[in-house]
């Protein structure tokens, strides 16, 4: 490494690499800012700057009173974009065919279209739009966020009334002729971090999903999902 690098780069390089090849396993104990100050020859700042870099990365986590340790790897969940198109909710009904126990609570209001969104519905920024939140839950744990953007004549105002959005614009005399995803990963938000309960350094993938009628966008929807527990699957018929 060039000496002109800052001293903590090289304590975060070699506890990087001790992670990375399994010389330190999941929930093993990091050296302490005294141990590695007598360790690696630096001073408790770097120590400190060190352990806040493995930690922003994502790949150990501080406990109060206890010190650091690496951060444990869960198995990725599979989650099929292809299928269950038409449920009310696909990704608990994705969850739920794989025999996971998913719930979800979802609240409806009026919000005013902004930019992004009238950009994505072709309709002016002012415009009056129906959005509806959802949180999913498995085994009471936050496992995704969602909102959706779309007419106030084709809202689903109960539970009861709640179908799949393909149905329910076929019985509004409109035929869903395409669904579309953009997917990017970015920094979770605060009230995401906090909403998903994600640890410091976990990304998110955010799903940005249109259904299409024709040339027409009816809805549009921005869905979160926690870059540490789910991997993202798509089917590509040729």
């Amino acid at each position: 490494m060039a000496t002109s690098d800052p001293v903590y780069l090289r304590v975060v390089e070699d506890i990087r690499r001790q992670i990375t090849d399994g010389t330190l396993p999941p929930g093993a104990p990091i050296p302490s800012r005294a141990q590695l100050t007598r360790k690696y020859q630096v001073g408790e700042t770097a120590a400190r700057h060190a352990l806040r870099v493995l930690a922003g990365e994502g790949l150990i986590i501080g406990r109060v009173g206890s010190g650091h340790y690496v951060r444990e790897r869960p198995d990725l969940i599979a989650l099929h974009r292809w299928r269950f198109l038409d449920h009310p909710a696909p990704f608990a009904a994705d969850l739920q065919s794989q025999g996971r126990r998913v719930t979800w609570d979802w609240h409806s209001e009026l919000a005013e279209a902004g930019p992004d969104i009238a950009r994505r519905l072709h309709v002016p920024e002012n415009a009056t739009l129906t959005r509806t939140r959802y949180v999913f839950r498995g085994d009471g744990r936050p496992l995704q966020l969602a909102t959706s953007y779309e007419m106030r004549e084709f809202a689903s105002h109960s539970d009861e009334d709640r179908r799949g959005f393909v149905t329910k614009m076929y019985a509004h005399g409109i035929k869903i002729t395409e669904i579309v995803e953009s997917v990017h990963t970015r920094i979770p938000r605060p009230a995401e971090s906090d909403a998903l309960d994600l640890a410091a350094g976990v990304h998110v993938l955010h799903v940005e999903r249109t259904h299409w009628a024709g040339d027409r966008p009816v809805e549009t929807s921005d869905i979160i999902i926690p870059g540490d527990r789910f991997r993202v699957m798509y089917s590509m018929p040729v």
